[in-house]
């Protein structure tokens, strides 16, 4: 499926908005009409190799993400596995772009590469991509809500893990 992709103008500085978005324990705070059950797979929540678990709401399908490539301040790659028994590769890409001194745009791009017939048919199921896409465009509304507005957001943790490692 895909590539679907949706872009929002975000009135805030791109390294900000990166900064944002390179720590997936942030996801939820914009994304949780996408998807629930949102949960981190390692301490790091930031960067390369930071992982994250969750369940896409529409489809009941779980999904796994992993950051491996960062081009600070302009792109953060993510690849992971999804479907019935998590045998499909999926991917997203998340691009700032600058918009003068203190705007920016963010892209997000997502598509995934079904190689069993199974996963195939329910990727060419009727509408999946106008509600990717616009789910999608939801979350980058939300985004920008949260980042223009400037208040905290609850952070997700990994479940059972330490606050401060090696503390207690």
């Amino acid at each position: 499926m895909g590539p679907v992709s949706a872009t929002m103008p975000i009135d805030v500085p791109r390294e900000q908005a990166f900064d944002f978005l390179l720590d997936l324990a942030n996801r939820p705070a914009f994304m949780g009409r996408f998807f629930s059950d949102f949960h981190l797979q390692r301490l790091e929540s930031r960067g390369v190799d930071a992982t994250a678990r969750f369940r896409v709401q529409h489809r009941g399908l779980w999904m796994e993400t992993t950051i491996v490539e960062v081009q600070p301040p302009f792109r953060i790659l993510e690849r992971g596995r999804g479907s019935r028994l998590g045998r499909m590769p999926v991917h997203t890409a998340w691009e700032t772009t600058g918009v003068g001194a203190s705007a920016c745009e963010v892209k997000v791009i997502h598509w995934t590469e079904p190689a069993h017939p199974l996963d195939r048919l329910a990727e060419a199921a009727p509408g999946l991509q106008r509600w990717y896409r616009r789910s999608l465009a939801g979350a980058l509304a939300q985004l920008g809500a949260l980042l223009e507005g400037g208040e905290a957001t609850e952070r997700a943790a990994v479940a059972g893990g330490d606050r401060v490692p090696g503390a207690g």
